[in-house]
């Protein structure tokens, strides 16, 4: 059996998605695959490799008990257990009954912030018939935008109403999207501290609202100069709220363009806009993975 989730990016509505801001994001053209073949070893092999082929975490758990025969990485292998533990509250014979061999496939670089956690619940809650929100939400305790994601084959607005995830399939293509780029920032932010973090902020209402209007006024945009506008005015926001500098001030104050965060404040992925190809200013600043907005998003 083969399984396969999309990677997501969050376009807008980083840390207020978690408030029930209206917020825009799209799978990607990348993401990962969960391989599953029975054996009659009464164990779970697992291998997860990433992008390049290579096998970063490989272990050996006791199907029946789910101890660990061997293991490249405690921490890892810990994580991989609490997860099937916790499908077996809700599928009591998950990888019980007989041996299975199991990989985990990506096809981006899993340092690249694209959902290497989201893809990987949303391909075991296919594989076990339990629901992937219900997973992630107690494993990962974030908005569950990702999930949808994952599951989806156009951009989407998602939104928290009161415990429900309520996901609209939207077109996001704008007429400048040839403007548009994404570039890796070579750090991995840990999405679940910030959550944890950001959860000891009060919101306003008019914070939500305005985070909100800006995904809509997004979706509606036909000018580079409108979008880059709305993107400033998003990543000021976001500063005020969580009392950090935007990622332009910090590290692009000489980009002639508008450059916003993507996901958690820090690491992960940004947004440039620019008239003329960014490539060399980037990689000169020293961040060399960057993708044109058709290369990365559905």
């Amino acid at each position: 059996m083969e399984i396969y989730s999309s990677g997501k990016v969050l376009l807008t509505g980083e840390y207020v998605i978690l408030d029930g801001a209206l917020s825009l994001a799209s799978p990607t053209k990348f993401g990962q695959y969960l391989k599953f073949k029975e054996n009659l070893s009464n164990l779970i092999n697992w291998k997860s490799i990433n992008y390049d082929g290579k096998i970063w975490f490989e272990c050996s758990i006791k199907n029946e008990n789910l101890q660990v025969k061997s293991t490249s990485s405690k921490k890892v292998s810990d994580t991989l257990i609490r997860i099937i533990k916790l499908i077996r509250k809700y599928n009591p014979y998950f990888l019980k009954n007989s041996g299975s061999d199991i990989s985990s496939n990506l096809t981006f670089d899993k340092n690249w912030g694209l959902g290497s956690s989201s893809t990987l619940i949303s391909n075991l809650a296919s594989l076990s018939g339990v629901d992937p929100y219900l997973l992630n939400n107690k494993i990962f305790k974030g908005s569950g935008y990702d999930i949808a994601c994952a599951n989806s084959i156009s951009p989407i607005v998602y939104r928290l109403n009161k415990g429900q995830n309520i996901i609209n399939e939207v077109s996001f293509k704008p007429p400048f999207y040839e403007k548009i780029y994404f570039i890796y920032l070579n750090k991995k932010q840990s999405s679940i501290s910030e959550v944890e973090n950001y959860k000891n902020n009060k919101v306003s209402e008019s914070v939500i609202n305005e985070i909100s209007n800006i995904t809509s006024m997004i979706l509606q945009c036909k000018s580079i100069e409108a979008y880059d506008k709305l993107i400033e005015s998003h990543e000021l926001i976001i500063s005020n709220l969580i009392s950090k500098p935007t990622i332009k001030e910090s590290l692009f104050k000489d980009f002639n363009g508008s450059i916003k965060s993507l996901g958690a404040w820090g690491g992960d992925m940004i947004m440039a806009t620019s008239h003329s190809n960014p490539n060399n200013y980037f990689i000169e600043k020293g961040y060399s993975t960057i993708f044109k907005f058709e290369d990365l998003l559905v």
